[in-house]
């Protein structure tokens, strides 16, 4: 199906942001676009927000496909207009509801939650609202993430569409929308390598559920990386050293080598270790959730052949970077729905080397991705754990240390569980790496404290491991002197 020559064709409801708006009843469930902070509605929720300050009571819940923008996370709740949110946010107005307890929250998994949505086994969507850059009479072309969306409107009682014409149209060049149908009639997906496409550039829909579309020209919030730190240096030479022995030791990885990495300042600087990276001739291949700026500078020199995502999680740089040159790209990105891009059957079929951080880690290998102190949320485990679980190798890679040094982020006992040890291959940390595979609890922990440990903490470390160890057990532990760790 070739991509849109124009956004809008056909016959269209076309409304204004608060006649949409309206649309929403007040306590709906609403499904909306958005993953990696980008390819949000912006006008709608925004003109929902000032209802609420108006004085309509406005009770929603909220479900999208990872991050979104500030329209919803951020104004919707000022507003106080949000009662729930689903699966993931990431800003700091709706991590201080959610952990003040005024907005629910839900945090869970990314691979299945669009087709938990569309059975009705998670929430019940009533309206969808979906970004696009083209639409007409039962199919749109998503904009800079597709994430949920094709599931969502599937589910959704009623669709609202706004068209954002600060986004090329040219973006349907790089999105292959695949749908692999639901539980019991699913069949297998026919991908073969990170870089074919199956699908069409559209998502499409039962034109009937189209209430509105609206127009708007409001650029994402774009994403901010920060400038990678000594210490993150020396994490991603770490993780060089370790691929490199990986690569030859490994058979999964002796053709192509294929790796994700978790969003944020840390996946961007552990990318940009491999731009020196041999491989010996392997191709290197990105399959995972969103695309950062430092794989679009990997993809320009050559280092990777291709990256497949559900989003486009750029600076404002990297954004006008592509945008101003998206025909550089469209042979080498590929945008797919977030149950193809972390489906669980594809990571395991192309042998995924997962990369992803967390808060902290313990001496047995768990990680706590999500919470400090187990109890305050930080923004949700994502996909980690569809990577983690699936992935031929999982890695960790996290500073050993946070608040200048004072705390060390490897503990007797890790505060909250996201990923158990069973699910994590390797920790790398600035002082090295401790590979766990193979390894007794107490060899993963003796492993883990020499490795990638801060110095400062090791005798303390040490210390715990051998006073655990005078009781018998398998997994050596003094909870109460663990959990004094906190103090």
């Amino acid at each position: 199906m070739t991509a849109p020559s124009e956004r809008l064709a056909g016959d269209l409801p076309i409304v204004d942001a608060e006649a949409a708006a309206e649309i929403v009843p007040d306590d709906a469930t609403v499904a909306v676009s958005g993953f990696g902070s980008v390819g949000n509605p912006k006008a709608v929720p925004s003109a929902l927000a000032r209802a609420a300050e108006s004085g309509r009571d406005l009770s929603l819940s909220i479900v999208s496909g990872g991050s979104t923008g500030e329209q919803i996370d951020t104004q919707l709740i000022e507003a106080d207009a949000m009662a729930r949110r689903y699966p993931f946010q990431g800003r700091s107005t709706s991590r201080k509801a959610i952990n003040d307890r005024r907005v629910a929250f839900q945090d869970t998994h990314i691979a299945r939650l669009g087709e938990s949505v569309e059975l009705g086994t998670f929430v019940d969507a009533d309206v969808a609202i979906i970004e696009a850059v083209a639409v007409e009479p039962g199919r749109l072309v998503p904009s800079t993430s597709i994430g949920h969306t094709p599931s969502y409107i599937a589910a959704a009682d009623e669709v609202i569409v706004e068209v954002n014409e600060s986004q090329p149209i040219e973006l349907a060049e790089v999105h292959d929308v695949f749908r692999p149908g639901l539980p019991p009639h699913r069949g297998p997906i026919p991908l073969s390598a990170p870089g074919e496409r199956i699908g069409d550039p559209w998502v499409e829909f039962d034109d009937s559920k189209l209430r509105g579309v609206v127009l708007t020209d409001d650029p994402d919030t774009p994403y901010s990386f920060r400038e990678p730190t000594e210490t993150d240096q020396r994490i991603a030479d770490n993780f060089a050293s370790f691929m490199a022995q990986e690569m030859e030791r490994n058979p999964a990885l002796s053709e192509t080598i294929r790796l994700q990495f978790g969003v944020g300042s840390m996946g961007n600087a552990l990318m940009g270790a491999l731009s020196s990276f041999e491989t010996g001739g392997r191709p290197l291949e990105y399959y995972g959730e969103v695309i950062q700026d430092g794989m679009l500078d990997l993809l320009e020199d050559g280092t990777f052949r291709d990256a497949s995502a559900t989003s486009l999680a750029l600076s404002e740089d990297g954004q006008a970077r592509l945008f101003e040159n998206i025909e550089r790209y469209d042979d080498e990105i590929v945008l797919r729905p977030a149950d193809i891009s972390n489906r669980a059957e594809l990571i395991d079929r192309f042998g995924v080397v997962a990369v992803n951080s967390g808060v902290e880690i313990d001496i047995y290998g768990n990680v706590n991705s999500t919470h400090v102190n187990g109890t305050r949320m930080l923004n949700g485990i994502g996909g980690s754990g569809d990577f983690n679980r699936n992935g031929v190798v999982s890695v960790t890679a996290l500073p050993s240390t946070a608040a200048g040094g004072d705390i060390s982020r490897v503990r007797p006992a890790v505060t909250h569980v996201d990923h158990t040890e069973h699910d994590i291959s390797v920790i790398v940390t600035e002082h090295g790496v401790a590979d766990l595979r193979g390894l007794s609890p107490v060899e993963r922990a003796q492993e883990i404290i020499t490795e990638c440990a801060h110095p400062d903490y090791r005798d303390r470390l040490n210390d715990y491991l051998d006073h655990a160890s005078e009781e018998a057990g398998h997994t050596p532990h003094d909870l109460d002197v663990a959990y004094s760790w906190l103090d």
